[in-house]
């Protein structure tokens, strides 16, 4: 049995975390995978109303799951910043999920803002550094709000945890077993102390995979080539800062974030899966927004657990009902939230 914590969060995380649980009874009863859900209702709404981001001890039960499945964190009515702090940075440095990993992939019957490229062109990973650099919260303010206020923001890098990334970077593209080319994304000519870091790092690693072809490049090089030839990546390893950003350009080649699914692993312990969009507000309840990318994070999360055919048959089912859809964004795909769920549910059973 396979324990699942599932956190629906805010905005359209419940409505797109309903079909893709939806989605995974289906497959799981079909393949004889036992799964097993438990809710938790960390997000804004209970943050209005008792105060609470995570009670105590929420963390020490989190890690007793196999999986976290999550729908997204954020809401208008609390201020900025809280939320994402105090659940979702929580996670992610408590529970030592350092790895952000994000595929890259158009899939067949998806249309692509590159009018040039298909399915066979964009095929590539990203795995971003998700618990140092930028985001480690370091700095602070000098005479804040004068005529001679300083802001100070900190790159916090380690040798230990920039050795870890690059080190699942190389091993992810054995296992990938495709290209076998890994390409660091960084600024050396800029950050002359922390990418120098990575660069050392990297080229010591690499002695170690001499089947891997390995490759440097700017990161804006990187943003350029994204577009222009998207075909030649196959594993970025990147910084925190640099993949939050590349990440979101390639939701948009692949189709848009509404079918960009994703996850935050510690290979040794509870790793959460996701829909990489935000809470939506603007589409919140009203039954346009896409649950792809919320069927593909759970489909990710059942590749990670070992169901590899429950796995297979979701994305098969999802590569035949985007056939099907008029658009992928929210609102234009002909057909409702809930519609778009029920089909690809209906389309496990027969995949």
């Amino acid at each position: 049995m396979k324990r699942i914590a599932v956190i629906p969060g805010d905005g359209t995380g419940p409505e797109v975390i309903q079909e893709g649980l939806k989605v995974l009874r289906r497959a799981s009863k079909r393949y004889g995978s036992k799964l097993e859900f438990t809710a938790f209702d960390y997000g804004g709404e209970r943050y209005l109303r008792d105060g609470i981001t995570l009670p105590d001890g929420a963390l020490a039960e989190l890690r007793t799951f196999d999986a976290i499945y999550l729908g997204a964190i954020g809401h208008p009515k609390v201020k900025p910043g809280v939320l994402e702090r105090e659940i979702l940075l929580a996670l992610r440095f408590e529970l030592d999920l350092y790895v952000n990993l994000r595929p890259i992939k158009l899939l067949p019957n998806v249309r692509s803002p590159l009018a040039d490229k298909g399915s066979k062109d964009i095929d590539f990973v990203v795995v971003r550094e998700a618990s140092e650099g930028e985001y480690t919260g370091v700095g602070g303010f000098v005479r804040k709000g004068t005529a001679d206020e300083i802001a100070l923001e900190e790159i916090v890098n380690t040798r230990r945890g920039v050795e870890r990334i690059i080190r699942y970077a190389f091993e992810y593209a054995l296992k990938r077993n495709k290209k076998k080319r890994v390409l660091l994304c960084a600024k050396t000519n800029v950050f002359r102390f922390a990418h120098d870091l990575w660069l050392r790092v990297f080229n010591e690693v690499r002695e170690e995979y001499p089947a891997i072809e390995v490759e440097y490049a700017h990161v804006d090089a990187v943003v350029m080539w994204m577009v222009k030839n998207p075909e030649r990546f196959d594993v970025i390893v990147t910084t925190n800062m640099f993949g939050d950003i590349i990440t979101d350009l390639g939701a948009a080649l692949q189709g848009g974030i509404g079918m960009a699914g994703g996850a935050n692993i510690n290979p040794n312990g509870v790793c959460w899966f996701e829909p990489i969009g935000g809470t939506a507000p603007k589409y919140t309840d009203k039954h346009v927004i896409n649950p792809i990318a919320a069927i593909l994070g759970g489909q990710m999360m059942l590749q990670h657990l070992g169901e590899v055919d429950a796995a297979a048959a979701i994305e098969r089912s999802v590569i035949d009902v985007c056939g099907q859809l008029k658009g992928t964004a929210a609102g234009e795909m002909g057909f409702t939230t809930q519609q778009v769920g029920d089909m690809i549910t209906e389309r496990v059973q027969v995949a």
